[in-house]
């Protein structure tokens, strides 16, 4: 059995919650390799909602095994509040649930940190969900990160913590003039945290390798998405983590030799949260349709999302930094009310069209949009489940899009629940899951 990424193509919250849970049944194990609770993959079972933060999306499945591997930052209470919730809902996580001892903390001091800079950052603010996340990964990447071993060795935990706060003690109160903060004021919660924690923590890269050896199916599940990747994304409005592809083997400890395919997931339009580049947003009535028809308000913090036409020029820049074999779209019911629908497929700036994705910060702050329009299909595609049975205009679209991107799309998603899905024939995903199946041909 094949083992597969799936990957944010956009700036995240493109549905991979649900994405993932759909494949689920067809794979052994899920593995989430990046983020941190800053990031929230919401999973609808019949009329039950879940909201997930550092678990991945597989838990919803009884049986399967899931990871926290070591390229996510956690915050132990928070963990912890969303386990017992799980629990409270009848969701089993003893032998389903496995945390990497090189998973860095969100320590007290991170979101302090986060909070206190974004709020002096002016126009440069990034729009941070204010968790901690970046000054976590700072942490990580200077060599003076705590990581879950170290919760469990107190001695050890002590000494890293003690030096940590003089130093974060000393920018907050010289750089930003905020709040110190103690050691014992830490200490005690973070050590209780370790007693509930600990039965989960081990050596997820070397159980991987062990289960995949095994004949295990693996998914790796992706939090935001590619254009806020920290080295590919549309810097510095990023996430600090390795978004893409390549992340799933930093993020797990599996080699690249270990992975068979990689599944970019996308909306039928485009959304991004906070500030940064957005070259196919659009503002007013249909800005404020699409947000409405699909719910674009963050499963964490529950922010508006910025709302656009979908953006072929990004798409296929995700296509190839992540290796794509095929995408998934979701949300396509939420165009089934436009009288027309576009396709950003260039950026003008400065009198030249771009249809490959720039990499300077000025030309997607100014560049304008170049855009097909197509007539809207304005029929229910909600609940669907048979490509072929899809209004004609709602499929010239979706292939007209692929054909831009250049990759073929597999799944189409016609709604929230699990149920809502289109499995399209002779595309990658019934060839990695035969069992998957399918439910008409594009």
């Amino acid at each position: 059995m094949p083992n597969i990424v799936v990957v944010g193509a956009q700036w995240g919250d493109e549905g991979k919650g649900k994405v993932v849970d759909v494949l689920t049944p067809h794979v052994d194990v899920v593995v989430r390799y990046q983020g941190g609770n800053n990031a929230g993959h919401t999973v609808v079972v019949g009329k039950e909602k879940f909201v997930l933060q550092s678990i991945p999306s597989g838990i919803l499945h009884r049986g399967c095994r899931c990871v926290i591997g070591c390229g996510v930052v956690i915050n132990p209470a928070s963990l912890i509040d969303e386990m017992e919730a799980l629990v409270q809902r009848g969701v089993s996580l003893d032998g389903n649930l496995y945390i990497s001892k090189n998973a860095h903390l969100v320590m007290p001091y991170h979101p302090a940190l986060d909070r206190a800079a974004e709020s002096q950052a002016g126009k440069r603010r990034i729009g941070t969900t204010g968790k901690g996340v970046g000054p976590a990964y700072a942490d990580k990447a200077a060599r003076v990160g705590i990581r879950m071993a170290d919760l469990l060795d107190e001695q050890l935990f002590r000494e890293k913590l003690e030096f940590n706060i003089r130093q974060k003690n000393r920018l907050l109160r010289e750089i930003y003039d905020a709040e110190e903060f103690t050691v014992e004021g830490i200490l005690g919660p973070y050590l209780r945290y370790a007693g509930w924690l600990a039965p989960y923590i081990t050596d997820t890269a070397l159980l991987l390798s062990r289960w995949i050896d095994g004949g295990a199916s693996v998914m790796f599940e992706g939090a935001q998405g590619t254009l806020l990747d920290v080295d590919h994304g549309t810097y510095p409005f990023i996430t600090s983590s390795s978004t893409t592809a390549g992340g799933a083997c930093t993020g797990t400890g599996v080699p690249p030799t270990k992975i068979h395919g990689a599944l970019g997931i996308s909306k039928a339009y485009c959304t991004r949260v906070g500030g940064g580049p957005f070259p196919s947003e659009i503002s007013g009535e249909i800005a404020d349709l699409l947000r409405t028809r699909g719910n674009e308000f963050g499963s964490v913090t529950g922010r508006p999302r910025r709302c656009g036409w979908v953006d072929a020029v990004g798409l296929r820049y995700a296509a190839r930094i992540n290796g794509l074999d095929a995408f998934a779209i979701t949300k396509l019911d939420v165009l089934d009310a436009c009288e027309t629908v576009k396709i950003c497929v260039g950026y003008r700036y400065r009198g030249e069209v771009f249809t490959e994705f720039p990499e300077e910060e000025r030309i997607w702050h100014e560049a304008e949009p170049v855009y097909e329009e197509w007539s809207g299909w304005q029929s229910a595609t909600h609940g669907m489940r048979d490509y072929a049975e899809l209004p004609t205009k709602a499929r010239e679209y979706l292939e007209r899009l692929s054909e831009i991107v250049g990759v073929g799309i597999a799944l189409v998603s016609t709604g929230p629940v699990r149920d809502d899905t289109i499995i399209v024939a002779g595309s990658a995903l019934p060839r990695w899951f035969p069992s998957l199946g399918a439910s008409g041909a594009q």
